[in-house]
C-alpha cells in the first residue's frame, strides 16, 4: 500500500504517471529466433498503415525511392552529407549578415564541408579556370630538363645540352618575340631551330624594333615630303578655324627646305586676304639642308637668337628671316609674294599664279628670242635693286626659283638671303652670278654678260682678274677686309632700316 505523500506527488506531476517497468528478459530470450520473427512481424505490421508510412518518409527525406538502404555504409554517407548540406546553408547565411553591403567582403569557403559525393551546387556548364590555362588541342611544349641537368640514367642520360632538346627549347622560346613577328606553328611541326639561328633571329627582331620605334617617332616629330607631323597639322586646322583661311587644298611643290600648300584665303582681323594663298610648311629635318645654318649665324639680325643644338628654333629664324627679306623686296617694289601672316615655321604668301595654277618656273616655260631677252634684262635690273635697294644678296638664284607670270620675272625663296657684310655675301652673289650666266647663255640670249661682268654690273666693284680662282681670292679679301672692319668699330658697313612687317604672333609653348 502507497503512502498518501507519494500519491499526491504523483497525481502533481505535469508528465503523468511513468510508464510501466518492462518485464526484465534475459540473453537467451533476446538471441532466440522467435523473438527475431515476432518482432519482424510487427514491424512489417506497422509500416502496412498508411500514416505510419507517411510519417516514415518524413522522418528520412534524404532516402530516395531507388536508392539502395541495405548498407550501414551508405545509410551513414546519406545523414552525413545532409549534415554538411545544413552546415553550409547556416554558414552562407552567416557570410551574408556578416559582409552586409560592403564593398569589402570575407568568404567563409574554406570553412565549407566539401563532400565527395556533393555536387548539387556544381553546374554542368561550368568550367573551372583552371582547365582553361592550357588548350587541350593545342601542341605540347617541350619539357624542360629538371633542376639537376639530365635525365635519364647510364646510356639513356640527357642532358641540357643535348641538340634536340636545345632545338626544342628555342622553337618554344620564339613565342616571346614581337607580336609584329610571324613565327608560325614551329611547335606543332617539331622545329628544331639551332642556337646561331635563335640568336640570329632574335637580334634581327631587336633590330627591327629599334628601327621601327625610331621611324615612328620621326614621323611624329619631323616634317616629311608632302606630309607634315601632328604639331604642324595642328597649326594649319587653327589658322583655318580662326578665318585666316577657309580650306587648305593641297600640295603645289616640295622641296630641300619645304613643303608648299594652296589654301583659299579669308580674313585677318577685318582685313582681307588674298582668295588664294600659300602655305610655306618648313620642313624640321635638316637631313636633305644640313648646311642651312651657315646662311643664318653669322647674319647679325639672327646672331644672338642662332642656337644650332635646337633645329626647330633655327626652323623658326628661317621662316621669319624669309619674312623680313620678303617685306624689304616689297617695299623696293621688286616682283614677289606678299607676307601675309607667320606662325612660328609656316609662312602664309600671296599665291603667283591664277585658278589654282601656279605660275611655271623660268627653267620650265617655252619663252621666245625676244620674251627671253626681256627675261634676262628684268633678271639683271633685280639683281640691282636687290643689292643696291634692299641691301640683300638671294645667294640661291637660278631658274628655278624665279617665276613667270604676267609678262614678269618674280621671285621666290629668299629664306637664305644675306646681306654683303655675310662673311660669306660676296661669294653667295657670285655664284648667283654665275647660275644666271650660265641659263640665259644657254637659253640663246646674245647680249649675255658674262660672271665677272655680270658681279660688276650687280655690286658696283671693279674686281679684275684673268681667271675664276683670282677673281674668288679678290672676293675673299674684301671680305676679310670687311669682317675685320665690321669686328674693330661694331658697327655694319651697310645699314638698312627695317621695315614694318606684317605682327609675328606669340608662340603658344
Amino acid at each position: 500500500m502507497m503512502d498518501p505523500i507519494e500519491v499526491a506527488t504523483e497525481e502533481k506531476r505535469p508528465w503523468g504517471a511513468p510508464n510501466a517497468p518492462c518485464a526484465p528478459c534475459s540473453l537467451a530470450d533476446v538471441m532466440s529466433e522467435q523473438l527475431a520473427k515476432q518482432l519482424d512481424e510487427e514491424s512489417r505490421s506497422f509500416l502496412s498503415c498508411p500514416d505510419a508510412a507517411a510519417a516514415a518518409a518524413a522522418t528520412q527525406p534524404f532516402v530516395a525511392d531507388d536508392s539502395d538502404t541495405s548498407s550501414d555504409l551508405m545509410l551513414a554517407q546519406m545523414l552525413q552529407m545532409e549534415f554538411d548540406r545544413e552546415f553550409d546553408t547556416q554558414l552562407r547565411r552567416e557570410e551574408r549578415k556578416f559582409n552586409g553591403d560592403s564593398k569589402v567582403s570575407i568568404s567563409f569557403e574554406n570553412y565549407r564541408k566539401v563532400h565527395p559525393y556533393d555536387d548539387s551546387d556544381s553546374s554542368e556548364d561550368e568550367v573551372d579556370w583552371q582547365d582553361t590555362r592550357h588548350d587541350p588541342y593545342g601542341p605540347d611544349k617541350p619539357v624542360t630538363t629538371p633542376r639537376k641537368g639530365f635525365t635519364g640514367k647510364g646510356k639513356n642520360i640527357t642532358t641540357k645540352h643535348d641538340e634536340d632538346a636545345c632545338g626544342r627549347k628555342n622553337t618554344a622560346r620564339m613565342e616571346n618575340f614581337a607580336p609584329e613577328v610571324h613565327i608560325g606553328d614551329g611547335i606543332g611541326m617539331d622545329l628544331k631551330l639551332s642556337n646561331h639561328v635563335y640568336n640570329a633571329l632574335k637580334q634581327h627582331c631587336y633590330t627591327e624594333q629599334r628601327r621601327s620605334a625610331k621611324l615612328h617617332e620621326k614621323k611624329e616629330h619631323s616634317t616629311a615630303e608632302q606630309a607634315v607631323d601632328p604639331k604642324t597639322r595642328l597649326l594649319m586646322f587653327k589658322m583655318v578655324n580662326a578665318g585666316i583661311l577657309e580650306n587648305i587644298n593641297g600640295c603645289i611643290s616640295t622641296g630641300k627646305e619645304s613643303v608648299v600648300f594652296h589654301a583659299d584665303g579669308g580674313s585677318l582681323e577685318d582685313n582681307p586676304v588674298p582668295a588664294e594663298c600659300v602655305l610655306k610648311v618648313f620642313k624640321t629635318t635638316l637631313n636633305e639642308f644640313r648646311n642651312r645654318d651657315k646662311y643664318i649665324k653669322d647674319d647679325y639680325r639672327f646672331k644672338d637668337r642662332f642656337s644650332k643644338l635646337n633645329p626647330r628654333k633655327i626652323i623658326r629664324m628661317w621662316a621669319e628671316k624669309e619674312m623680313h627679306n620678303l617685306s624689304r623686296m616689297k617695299k623696293a617694289g621688286i616682283p614677289c609674294p606678299e607676307v601675309i601672316i607667320l606662325k612660328k615655321h609656316i609662312l602664309v604668301m600671296s599665291f603667283i599664279g591664277q585658278d589654282h595654277v601656279p605660275a611655271p618656273k623660268l627653267k620650265e616655260v617655252k619663252l621666245g628670242t625676244e620674251d627671253m631677252m626681256g627675261a634676262y634684262y628684268q633678271v639683271l635690273n633685280l639683281m640691282q635693286q636687290l643689292y643696291q635697294e634692299c641691301n640683300l644678296v638671294h645667294a640661291d638664284l637660278s631658274e628655278y626659283n624665279m617665276l613667270w607670270h604676267d609678262g614678269k620675272v618674280w621671285l621666290i625663296d629668299v629664306s637664305q638671303s644675306v646681306e654683303p657684310t655675310h662673311p660669306h655675301g660676296l661669294e653667295f652673289l657670285f655664284r648667283d652670278c654665275k647660275n644666271v650666266s650660265t641659263f640665259f647663255q644657254k637659253a640663246g640670249v646674245a647680249d649675255v654678260m658674262n660672271v665677272y661682268d655680270l658681279f660688276n654690273a650687280v655690286s658696283g666693284l671693279q674686281i679684275k682678274a684673268d681667271n675664276e680662282a683670282d677673281f674668288i681670292a679678290q672676293i675673299e679679301s674684301l671680305e676679310k677686309m670687311n669682317e675685320d672692319h665690321v669686328q674693330k668699330h661694331r658697327k655694319k658697313t651697310h645699314t638698312f632700316e627695317e621695315g614694318g612687317g606684317p605682327p609675328l604672333p606669340q608662340d603658344d609653348d
